[in-house]
């Protein structure tokens, strides 16, 4: 029975520190360019393994998909995966952009929508056209105004459903839709401010408080 349990923690020891870090670095129909651990970047195709158990699942123009363990997380250039041992599903690591950004792929009630990490923001903030795709009756929320690099505009207060980022999950997160002038959604601090957030050079780690 002791020699049973060794192995099998033995087991957890390997799969806890078979850890990667995976960047996406380019895009073509159908094949994607990554950096995995700082190897030199590699072009993978659909259905190919990056890593472990780690297999790319959709690449166009925009963005690459992988799945590990039946999860999909979608990649824009930029944006890194970090993978670690199994948590609890609180925290999610996210990579510097180019320009010193931090970008995140969230799924907004179960759409995949490419966010800017904006501090200065109170509220998530999305533009019309994710709105719209998102499926949002927005005029029904309550109307504000907003000032913009291109003026004054409306703005329309309404909470989400869920937002998730990673493992991340929080529900009923307030933010608001900007009419316009507003070019990519802003992940604000309605959703940060129930995080722990930690930055190290060009990784940001957000781990969940409530």
């Amino acid at each position: 029975m002791k020699k049973k349990i060794a192995l099998l923690c033995l087991a957890w020891f390997a799969q806890s520190t078979n850890a990667a870090d995976i960047d996406l670095v380019g895009l073509s129909p159908g094949k994607a360019i990554l950096v995995v651990d700082g190897a030199p970047p590699k072009a993978y195709s659909i259905g190919n393994t990056i890593s472990g158990d780690v297999k790319l699942l959709e690449a166009d123009r925009e963005s690459a998909t992988i799945i590990e363990h039946g999860k999909r997380q979608v990649l824009v250039i930029g944006q890194g995966a970090h993978r670690s041992a199994p948590s609890k599903g609180n925290t999610v690591t996210l990579s510097a952009g180019e320009r010193g950004h931090f970008m995140a792929t969230a799924l907004i009630n179960g759409v995949s929508v490419n966010m800017l990490v904006d501090t200065g923001a109170s509220l998530i903030a999305l533009p019309v056209s994710d709105a719209v795709r998102l499926g949002l009756n927005y005029k029904a929320g309550r109307m504000g105004r907003a000032s913009t690099a291109g003026g004054i505009v409306n703005t329309y207060l309404l909470k989400l459903d869920t937002v998730k980022i990673g493992d991340v999950e929080l529900h009923q997160v307030d933010a608001s839709v900007v009419e316009s002038g507003l070019s990519i959604a802003l992940l604000g601090m309605s959703f940060l401010n129930r995080m722990d957030m930690r930055n190290d050079g060009d990784k940001m780690t957000l781990t969940k408080r409530y």
